[in-house]
Formats: structure tokens, sequence, C-alpha cells
């Protein structure tokens, strides 16, 4: 017998995980714009995201409609939950969207649509992070309705998992322009690629230590036998991806240091995934408790895999054809 709910958790999951990749590195650019020279290494930093980044935003559609439709429950109960953090992220999505369009077509405000990509980009990153933080710590819950506050979204933990995610994708958007650019601006995107891959590791220890100390049923799972055989090689594997980041940023080829942090951030969904399954809403309901009707989700399943190939196919196919590095005065006008 197939097993639709889990079948659908994995789905959602690789829809989050590759839009937290894609749109991870282009909102990285974002953060990091202040901190780039005005004029040409601006410019060439958005023109290397200009042809993919509204694309990448598809998997984030996939991801919230997926929940909604496969897992009606779970989606009841986590938006009242996360509602203002959300909120603030599509509103800081729409601010950096109007402004990649209007800083190419109205020079005289440019520095204000420049200042826009970047509140809209950190807006964005921020808020994920503390919806993420929020989530991991648990959701209040009374039978089948949310019974928290509004502001319990909002803690020490959430804020420090925002920051971290920030960091993180400052990580990816350093790396991505170190791959795709040339001269001073891939030098200067090294010098703070080595800065934020310090800082996304020491995120990853502490809130992998913060997370333990919350939730007392995580040690179970990572510390138990003989579930730790089974465990123990994410921490290995972050380990030698975090030497991987480091040597690639020193004396690697341009895409390894890119490669590398992609896979920091896999390790780390992974992990996340290992502690969290097989709840859909932490230590509340589980997959199977929050699922639709058999009916629906096979409905639902079979226009899935029409889409998904078409929507791997395109993406894959844009990054193809835009491959490279970006050329300064080349790109999106």
């Amino acid at each position: 017998m197939i097993d639709l709910p889990l079948i659908w958790a994995f789905l959602l999951a690789a829809a989050i995980l590759i839009y937290v990749i894609l749109d991870g590195f282009d909102l990285g650019i974002g953060i990091l714009f202040p901190f780039l020279p005005a004029g040409e290494n601006r410019d060439t930093a958005m023109n290397s995201i200009a042809p993919v980044w509204d694309g990448n935003e598809t998997w984030l559609v996939l991801g919230g409609g997926g929940l909604f439709a496969a897992f009606p429950l779970a989606y009841a109960l986590l938006m009242p939950a996360l509602y203002a953090p959300l909120l603030a992220m599509l509103l800081g999505l729409v601010f950096r969207g109007v402004a990649f369009e209007f800083r190419w077509r109205d020079d005289a405000h440019r520095p204000y649509w420049d200042f826009s990509f970047t509140m809209g980009s950190l807006i964005a990153a921020l808020c994920q992070g503390i919806a993420l933080g929020a989530f991991i710590q648990g959701i209040d819950v009374d039978g089948r309705t949310y019974a928290g506050g509004w502001w319990d979204w909002l803690t020490p933990f959430s804020v420090m998992t925002g920051v971290a995610l920030v960091v993180g994708y400052a990580l990816l958007g350093a790396t991505w322009l170190v791959m795709k650019t040339e001269g001073g601006l891939r030098d200067i995107a090294r010098r703070f690629a080595r800065r934020c891959a310090i800082g996304t590791v020491a995120f990853i220890i502490l809130i992998s230590g913060a997370t333990l100390w919350l939730v007392p049923r995580f040690v179970d799972i990572w510390f138990s036998w003989p579930t730790l055989i089974y465990v123990t090689p994410v921490p290995i594997a972050v380990v030698l991806g975090t030497w991987w980041l480091w040597h690639s940023l020193n004396h690697g080829p341009d895409h390894s240091a890119f490669l590398a942090a992609i896979l920091l951030f896999i390790l780390s969904f992974i992990g996340l995934g290992i502690s969290l399954f097989p709840y859909i809403v932490p230590l509340e309901i589980t997959i199977w408790q929050a699922a639709a009707p058999e009916e629906s989700q096979s409905f639902l399943l079979v226009g899935t895999m029409v889409l998904l190939p078409l929507i791997l196919g395109y993406t894959a196919y844009a990054y193809w054809v835009f491959r490279g590095k970006v050329k300064t005065g080349e790109g999106y006008h």
C-alpha cells in the first residue's frame, strides 16, 4: 500500500529545501548589497540573479500550496501561529521585487530602490528564520485548534534563528558572486564569504545546542542507542563540509565554495528532519494525523507528478542557459 502522507511530506520538504537554496542566494545578494561599491559592482551582482530570481520563488508557492492541500490541519494550526512573520516576509518579497524592476528604470531614485531591495531581502530572510525558530520550539495546540497567543512566535530562540538564516543566506549570496563574477567584485565577495562562513558554522553549532536544550526529546533522538549509529554521519558530514567550504574559499575553483555552502544547508535540513519526523506540527500532530483524505492526496499527486518535472525542467534549463560568468555591463537593462 502506498503511504501518501509520507510521499507528500517528502515532496513538501524537498520543495522547501529547493526554495531555501535557490531563493537563499538571491536574498543573500540583497543582504550584501549595501556592502558592495555602488555602480558597476551592484549592477553586475543584480545581473547575476536577474534571469532566475523570480522563478526561484515558484518553490515557495509550491510548498505553501502543497501544505494547504495535502495537510490542511497542519496549515490551520501553523498559519495562526506564524501569521505575523509570514506576512512580513511576503511584504519584504513584494518590496524587493518592485525594487528589482524599478531601480533600472528610475535612475533619479536608484539609491532608494537599492535600499528597498536590501530591506526587502533582509526582512524576508529574517522572518523566514523567525518562523522556523517558532516552528521548532513548538506550537500550542488544543485538540485541533491553535491555543497560543499572537506574540508566541517572538522569542530569543526564534530571533536567533532569524539572524542565523540572514547570515546563512549572505553566505550563499557571497559564494554565488564568487562563482558568477570576476575581478574586484569576486574578491570582495570572497572576503564576505569567509566571514559569513565562520558565522554560519557558529550558528549551526549554537542553534543545534539550543534546540537540544529547548526540546529534550531531541536529545533522545540524537544520543540514544542504536539511533546514534544512523544519525552520527550528519555531524561528521557537517565537519567535512565546513572544511570543504573553507578550503574552496582559499584554494578551490570558483564554483566549489557555492556547492559547499549548499551542502551545509542540505545537512542542516536533514538534521532538522531527523529531529522532527514524523511530526508536521512539532510534538503535537504527525503527518498522518494532519493528512487530507486519501482521495484528495491521490488526485493532487497526479497533478503534481505532471507539473513537478516541468518546473524542474524549466528551472534547470534557465540555469543552464545563463551559466558562466557575468561580464560587467551585460545583463538586465
